[in-house]
């Protein structure tokens, strides 16, 4: 179980904080390969004009690259935003987001928090940096991302070593992320998720689209040295095998969660309390019937 930064146990070090900067400096060099962060920018543009408010002070939190805070920069005043780069988040489970003292109306992330070691912890700090009824959006990569690019690389490895190393990232489900809500203390709570297909030539080229993201194995339990070439080669082949389309190209999946919740403000709907109702559900079933 992840333990919050606010626990007297300390969090697991799942994550190298240090590799994944220098992964991601190294994607930005080939050319970063941003077309999700595109898509992420404009689902949120959407939900933002949905929800008809101005956001006076705005907060990006670790999303890989400038491109996002670029989006929705419209949205404020350009002394009024503050974009923490994946530089400026922590390394160590148990350092603080750089927050504190400041609060704001809405803070968003896209692609990052996924790779916090402390994502409870997290969450708590992004909701105590909010204004009340100031709101917070992510979109974080969920559990079935990479679903077949997981199994091929475990199947090709089992055959060849006869074990299996973690390659990929443990990705959180919605399930997980809606309770970190609300363990979190964020008011009206909403997940939902943006199950994304994307066609390659061969697994080669999807694994060069990972590099070009960053999104390369950062596990601190990985295997350190180089993997054997005859598992890439067999796990292409298992891929080819398993997850090809009638035209020869291979299928990858990518899941993202959307989750959002509001800090507290007296303006918010709530929860009746129990036994204030003024009808019988019973009542109301019987005469329907």
């Amino acid at each position: 179980m992840v333990q919050s930064s606010s626990s007297s146990l300390s969090p697991p070090s799942i994550f190298d904080g240090s590799s994944y900067l220098l992964r991601l400096h190294r994607a930005r060099k080939l050319g970063f390969a941003d077309f999700f962060l595109h898509r992420a920018a404009t689902e949120l543009n959407e939900r933002l004009t949905d929800i008809l408010r101005n956001f006076e002070k705005i907060a990006d939190i670790g999303t890989p690259t400038p491109f996002f805070s670029q989006k929705i920069a419209d949205f404020v005043k350009p002394e009024n935003f503050l974009y923490l780069a994946p530089e400026n988040l922590p390394k160590n489970p148990l350092e603080a987001l750089p927050l504190k003292g400041t609060h704001f109306n809405l803070i968003v992330s896209a692609m990052a928090l996924h790779a916090v070691n402390d994502l409870p912890g997290a969450f708590i700090q992004i909701q105590r940096a909010l204004c009340p009824d100031g709101l917070f959006i992510a979109c974080i990569p969920g559990g079935k991302t990479l679903k077949e690019l997981r199994s091929v690389l475990q199947i090709a490895e089992e055959e060849i070593t006869g074990g299996v190393s973690p390659r990929i990232f443990p990705f959180a489900d919605i399930k997980d992320l809606g309770a970190l809500l609300q363990r979190a203390n964020f008011k009206l709570p909403v997940t939902d998720v943006d199950t994304v297909t994307v066609r390659y030539d061969n697994m080669k080229c999807l694994m060069h689209d990972l590099r070009k993201m960053g999104a390369t194995n950062i596990l601190h339990s990985r295997v350190k040295c180089p993997t054997h070439p005859k598992i890439f080669k067999r796990a292409s082949e298992l891929y080819s095998e398993k997850f090809r389309d009638v035209d020869g190209r291979i299928r990858a999946t990518f899941e993202f969660i959307w989750v959002s919740g509001w800090a507290e403000h007296e303006s918010q709907q709530k929860p009746l309390k129990p036994g204030s109702a003024k009808h019988k559900l019973a009542d109301a079933l019987e005469k329907k019937s």
